[in-house]
């Protein structure tokens, strides 16, 4: 079931495949809005062959998503979201929703809401701090239901579009996503303020305070080693708390205890974190099923880290992608570039960089990568097989496992200027040790 459903029979999601109805009523639709007045690129009906064919290369594109609205079960409407090319550093921030339309016959009932919506959950979860969106000015109640979700008109296009022999306007339309949407603007970290922006050079790294579970408590482990723990504190919630007031806009949450067991097993300090964290929170750690990912994302999770379930069972990774779009991370963690699993306790005979591609096809949102020979040493991170992994894959890249300072920052900054593909950094022990301030980190991620 779409997580945009508001209403009975009302719902979106993101579409990985068609069957042969699906496709007819998507194509339909399609056929049904431009001859009611646009809402897709064409401006005549183009009839089965010529949609089918172009609906099914969509999913031949890495950087296109697919999203349908669907009214009792049947595709009314549907959009893309595309995301920005690896070679678009500059732009990197951006993503963008086109394609939009809802058939005649399914309008006024608030399908369009459900599908920005749940596009707009999609984007957020993938770390995208900006939407946008472009749509001919005769289209009136697209253009107003834009505007009630708080886009912000910021520029029009006179010479938008020819429909008929008279030239059409465009307008063209952003959204923030994230509360704190931070630009580098000539070498200075600023605000994006009023939907305009001077010069969009740069984009920041995220960083992901570490939240590892032990018995309810949070620890660091050294290497992965269950045995040599360090509690650093006994209330999950207050440290959730803290690392929200230090301006973090995320959190990584890992169940210790779960990664080994194979199942949930910190339950009530995931839910403290969960209850006092303002911020998006991913979690990791023993999530094995459909019905444990959905629990915690009904839960308020943003994000689930699937690890060893990505090797021993792809297939549910790829249903998961197909349910949650945008809300599933794959966890790889290797060590000396052979994924480890259960915990970290096993080593498989496969290479990160073979994982990494599978999870990419499979349609996660992002994939995390730890050297687990370095995670908790403070020796810095393996920049090489983060960069190799980095430019493997089309998703974006999360560093992990041995930062100890700000120099190895700053080194994966120096490293993610020349990789794209590199989204942000998880810091742990380094961090509760006072040997990197926040304020500090999040300058030089900057």
């Amino acid at each position: 079931m779409g997580s945009g459903s508001i209403t009975p029979g009302l719902m979106a999601e993101r579409a990985e495949m068609l069957d042969e109805d699906d496709l007819q009523a998507l194509c339909e639709s399609v056929d049904a809005s431009i001859l009611g007045g646009g809402g897709f690129g064409w401006v005549k009906p183009q009839g089965r062959s010529v949609l089918e064919r172009y609906f099914r290369g969509i999913f031949l594109v890495p950087e296109r998503m697919l999203f349908v609205a669907r009214q009792d079960g049947n595709i009314v409407g549907s959009a893309q979201l595309v995301r920005p090319s690896r070679s678009n550093e500059a732009q990197a921030m951006t993503a963008n929703a086109m394609q939009f339309h809802i058939a005649p016959y399914a309008r006024g009932i608030g399908l369009g809401r459900v599908l920005i919506e749940e596009i707009l959950k999609c984007a957020r979860a993938m770390g995208y701090q900006f939407l946008t969106l472009d749509v001919r000015e005769t289209q009136g109640g697209a253009i107003a239901l834009f505007r009630s979700m708080e886009f912000e008109h910021w520029g029009t296009n006179p010479y938008y579009a020819l429909v008929e022999g008279r030239m059409v306007r465009g307008l063209y339309f952003v959204k923030r996503l994230q509360e704190q949407s931070r630009l580098v603007q000539n070498g200075a970290v600023s605000e994006f303020e009023n939907g305009k922006p001077a010069d969009m050079t740069a984009r920041a790294l995220t960083l992901y305070p570490a939240i590892d579970l032990k018995d309810g408590a949070c620890v660091r482990l050294r290497r992965g080693e269950m045995d040599d723990a360090t509690v650093y504190s006994d209330d999950p919630g207050a440290q959730a708390r803290a690392w929200c007031e230090a301006g973090f806009n995320w959190l990584h949450v890992v169940d210790l205890n779960g990664a080994f067991a194979g199942r949930s097993a910190n339950t009530d300090a995931v839910k403290q974190i969960v209850a006092n964290a303002k911020v998006p929170v991913q979690l990791g750690g023993g999530l094995r099923d459909l019905a444990g990912i959905e629990s915690w994302l009904e839960a308020g999770i943003s994000r689930v880290i699937l690890g060893s379930v990505a090797v021993k069972n792809p297939e549910l990774v790829r249903e998961a992608c197909r349910l949650f779009p945008g809300r599933i991370v794959a966890g790889i963690d290797a060590r000396m570039g052979f994924v480890a699993t259960e915990g970290w306790a096993e080593v498989s005979d496969m290479q990160a960089t073979d994982l990494g591609l599978r999870m990419q096809d499979a349609g996660v949102a992002a994939i995390i990568f730890t050297e687990i020979s370095r995670d908790g040493m403070l020796e810095g991170l393996d920049l090489n097989q983060t960069a190799e992994l980095a430019q493997t894959v089309s998703v974006p890249v999360i560093a992990s496992g041995g930062v100890g300072s700000l120099d190895h920052l700053a080194a994966l900054r120096r490293v993610a200027s020349q990789v794209s593909g590199i989204e942000g950094v998880i810091v742990g022990r380094a961090l509760y040790d006072g040997r990197i301030s926040p304020a500090d980190a999040l300058r030089v991620l900057s």
